[in-house]
Parts: C-alpha cells; structure tokens; sequence
C-alpha cells in the first residue's frame, strides 16, 4: 500500500540529497534527472534581479529542461535564492567565500526564497515560492573558523555556506519560517498540488 497513486515516480530535476530526501519521507517515489544548466547565465539574462524571482526562474527552467526527455511525466524543479537586503548570494566558491559570506550575514537577518515548480510537457503546471527570515547570531571570527574547519566541503554545497539540518542551526538565533523552505523546497504546497492532480490519496 503506499500513498502515491499515478503510475510512474515523479522526475526530480534536482542533484539535492535534501530535495529528495523530503520528497521520499513524504511517500513521492522519485526519479532522478538532473538539469545540468548554466544557472549563472540564466540569471544573467533574467528580465529581474529579484531574489524570488530568480528562483521562480531556475526552478522552471530546470524542470522544463529535464520534461523534455519526459514526455507525459510530470517533472519538479526547485531552486533557491539567498538575500541580505538588496545583495544576493549564491553557493559559495571555495572556503575563503564561504567565510566572507558568513561574515557578511552575522548579527543580521536574510531572506531565503525558495520555487518549485512542476512541468508537464512543456507547460507549467504548478508554481510557488515560499520565504523565510533568518537571522545569525553575532558569532566569533573563531567560531567562524572551527565552524568551517569542521562542516568542510560542506560549506560549499548551499547557498550561504550552511545546512539548517546540520551544523548549520549553530549559526542562528531566530528563524521565521517553513522548515522545508528553509532546505530549498516548499513541501506543503507541493504536496498539496499532488493531492489535487490525483497523484497522492487525499
């Protein structure tokens, strides 16, 4: 018995273990099909510099790139942007830009974006972008470091330089917002489309 009611898994346009580990707890089998776009150069040529419009974009570009070796699937992107005001960052290059953007976000509140989007044949069928505050706690330049010593490459693997999940919630003092959108999908509004599409039991 199981929850999921359409007749094959929902493709995942996404390498995030997290995406997929939320979406498989929740009973969605999944697979897998990355989207292998230039993010950076899609954002380049985006009409707005909107942090959650930048989202919206990525997470539909993605799933219309993989649903065109899907026909007939209904295929889900997401993506997710970090703002400090007006600034936005992205997944950090090395150890050095990990360290810089955390430095730049201690002792303030920033924003996560987070989009999802779901496609089928070339059409769109679902969207959203959810958001949540964060705001860091005013650590030490030592913390900072050990922090980095120990998370390692894993300061590189998200935007920001943290994983909420992890070692990451030691950085924090308040969060305002969806769990799940805090680890770049947001899931109940997902599943909610799902339900309604007949492809989860109600």
């Amino acid at each position: 018995m199981t929850l999921w009611l359409a007749p094959a898994p929902l493709v995942l346009a996404s390498r995030s273990a997290a995406r997929r580990a939320l979406l498989e707890a929740a009973g969605v089998p999944i697979e897998l099909c990355p989207a292998d776009l230039d993010e950076r150069a899609l954002e380049a040529t985006a009409s707005t510099q909107e942090p959650a419009a930048i989202a919206a974009l990525l997470a539909r570009e993605k799933a219309s790139f993989a649903a065109k070796g899907h026909p007939g699937r209904l295929v889900l992107g997401a993506d997710q942007t970090l703002a400090l005001g007006t600034k936005r960052f992205s997944k950090p290059a090395d150890r050095l830009a990990a360290r810089a953007q955390l430095k730049a976000l201690r002792g303030r509140t920033h924003e996560l974006h987070a989009a999802v989007a779901l496609v089928q044949d070339g059409a769109v069928v679902f969207e959203c972008v959810e958001t949540a505050r964060l705001t860091m706690r005013s650590f030490s330049d030592a913390f900072l470091d050990r922090y980095l010593e120990t998370l390692g490459a894993g300061a590189l693997t998200s935007v920001g330089g943290y994983q909420l999940e992890g070692l990451g919630i030691q950085l924090f003092e308040h969060i305002d917002g969806d769990y799940f959108t805090i680890l770049g999908l947001p899931l109940l509004r997902a599943l909610d489309f799902l339900r309604q599409r007949g492809c989860l039991a109600r």
